[in-house]
């Protein structure tokens, strides 16, 4: 690491131990800091907060402007609770996640995993993503691996390698295909998302009936891998628990047609979705790459 990145990164420590003592704390005492956080944070919010209300106004356009606000503002509720309950996935020891998930459809992937098969375990951006991740891994008994985009020399790059190294059995690059098909080809379990603005291997499907920018490579990484997709979602619910389901394989997964799997893909989010509209990531600008002639909407 350069003399120069160094000292700018002398918050990660102290990041760190903030995070271990957030980790331990029940609950309701991390929900109630979630709310009171994001009353802190929402001034410094206010570009996200512009492209979750771009989006939402997309996506919900018959909400009127007083529904779609109070959307906008649990939604930053959520988003901010989710930075505590990505503590919690990286360092809470496995006790203290005992009874904190209800897990569904582990028979698909007790399936899937028939002779020692990998498993690409596709789902999406929630705020609670990484927790989702390491309940599930609870629940059978040991950690997924997962893919994610990383930012060369960013400080909270750093805290977040540390922390899902804890989570997870390894943390693979976005960018790392070879890395990704070597995991699964030695049974392991990849948290994989797909779900983001995609610039190139991409097709517009609908998404809540906006043509978006979908990733289209997705079945044939299984193919190479000799493994199935199987679609996971987590939310939380209204208890402050939360619900893991896990989806049987979807026939476009075997299919010809890579659009017709993404289709699916955004069919089966947004459904999700649907359910918890302010558990998504709504600050991401969806909807930036255009078919040809249309302007975008940031």
């Amino acid at each position: 690491m350069s003399p120069r990145t160094e000292p700018r990164c002398w918050l990660v420590a102290p990041a760190r131990w903030v995070c271990r003592r957030v980790a331990g704390w029940p609950q309701r005492r991390l929900l109630r800091w979630g709310r009171v956080l994001a009353g802190v944070l929402t001034p410094l919010l206010a570009g996200r907060r512009r492209i979750a209300r771009t989006n939402l106004a997309l996506c919900f356009p018959t909400l009127d402007e007083a529904a779609r606000e109070a959307l906008v503002r649990a939604n930053t509720r959520a988003s901010v609770t989710g930075l505590l309950e990505m503590a919690r996935a990286w360092y809470a020891p496995g006790g203290a996640l005992r009874g904190l998930a209800e897990v569904e459809g582990l028979e698909h992937l007790q399936a899937a995993r028939r002779g020692g098969r990998g498993v690409l375990l596709l789902t999406a951006h929630f705020p609670h993503l990484d927790l989702g991740g390491r309940l599930l891994g609870e629940a059978l008994g040991e950690p997924l691996s997962c893919m994610v985009r990383r930012v060369d020399g960013s400080c909270g790059e750093r805290l977040m390698q540390d922390g899902r190294q804890h989570a997870f059995a390894s943390v693979i690059g976005k960018k790392d295909v070879r890395g990704l098909l070597r995991t699964l080809s030695r049974g392991g379990l990849v948290a994989y998302l797909a779900d983001q603005n995609f610039t190139y291997n991409s097709a517009f499907v609908p998404f809540f009936g906006v043509p978006a920018a979908t990733l289209t490579t997705t079945p044939d990484l299984a193919r190479r891998a000799g493994v199935e997709i199987l679609p996971y979602w987590c939310q939380r619910l209204p208890d402050g628990r939360y619900r893991v389901r896990i989806d049987p394989p979807w026939d476009e997964a075997h299919g010809s047609d890579p659009a017709a799997f993404a289709a699916r893909y955004m069919r089966e989010l947004e459904a999700v979705v649907r359910a918890h509209p302010e558990q998504y990531l709504w600050w991401h600008r969806r909807f930036k790459t255009r078919p040809a002639g249309e302007a975008s909407p940031y």
